[in-house]
């Protein structure tokens, strides 16, 4: 880190992250909140605070964008988190599972509003950002895990909410006040809800479907031409009875048709 104060960078972004708080119970935390991490996760983003925050001086500004439990729809699909995890379950098998008992707190933002925030920490004046922590979020975007899994149900046409096998408390559970950066990060204007987040995640995977449903319509065509030619070329008129496209192997979506995308 101190190559980059070497090289003249002004400022510095660490993508932190509220698991830092880790047990914090049910009372808000702002960024002054003790450190509770459970995870080796949570762990490493309070060491990378703590040592960066000792190079901070007049030429070299650090920031800490602490971001809540992160959902949203992208090209590369995060699906081991929260929210991306219930609409992905509920949507592929009909069932919102949750691996928890469904208690714990957990603070929800949108990854356009983590990317608001980036943008409003590389743009605000020095003075206002060197070396401070941001958490990042909305703090009536707080919610149990059932909660969660409740309004992902709501949403979700045909599902219910149910428990993986083994199912019990989770170590990980607090809430989080976001009103620094709400108030005091220059241009931070957080848009995203939850439930807005979610049934946007039910359009992007409907849309994915059609995608796959035509690039697998288009591939057995095309398979089909291939066959019909390699037979006109031996001299018969048409395929042999049976030789037909196969399918492309895959998932058996929930209305019975086939994904082409096989499991890797």
């Amino acid at each position: 880190m101190s190559t980059y104060r070497l090289a003249g960078v002004g400022r510095f972004l660490f993508s932190s992250s509220c698991s830092l708080y880790g047990a914090g119970g049910d009372v808000e935390l702002d960024e002054h909140a003790a450190f509770y991490p459970v995870t080796a996760y949570g762990e490493s983003k309070v060491r990378v605070e703590q040592q960066v925050s000792t190079l901070a001086d007049d030429r070299f500004s650090p920031v800490y964008l602490r971001n809540a439990t992160a959902y949203g729809v992208s090209r590369r699909l995060r699906a081991d988190i929260v929210v991306n995890n219930l609409v992905g379950y509920a949507l592929t098998t009909g069932k919102v599972m949750m691996m928890s008992d469904g208690s714990p707190w957990r603070p929800l933002v949108h990854i356009g509003d983590i990317s608001r925030g980036v943008l409003a920490a590389l743009t605000a004046p020095a003075d206002a950002v060197r070396n401070q922590a941001f958490n990042i979020g909305r703090t009536r975007e707080n919610f149990r895990i059932r909660e969660v899994a409740e309004m992902v149900a709501e949403i979700v046409p045909d599902c219910e909410v149910s428990f993986a096998p083994g199912a019990s408390p989770d170590a990980r559970n607090y809430r989080v006040d976001f009103g620094k950066a709400e108030k005091s990060l220059p241009g931070y204007t957080p848009q995203w809800t939850l439930r807005a987040g979610i049934e946007v995640r039910l359009v992007g995977h409907e849309r994915t479907v059609v995608i796959a449903r035509r690039e697998q319509q288009h591939a057995a065509q095309l398979q089909q031409i291939e066959i019909f030619g390699c037979e006109k070329a031996r001299g018969d008129q048409d395929p042999a009875p049976g030789r037909t496209a196969r399918a492309a192997g895959g998932r058996t979506l929930r209305d019975g048709s086939q994904s082409r995308f096989r499991d890797r």
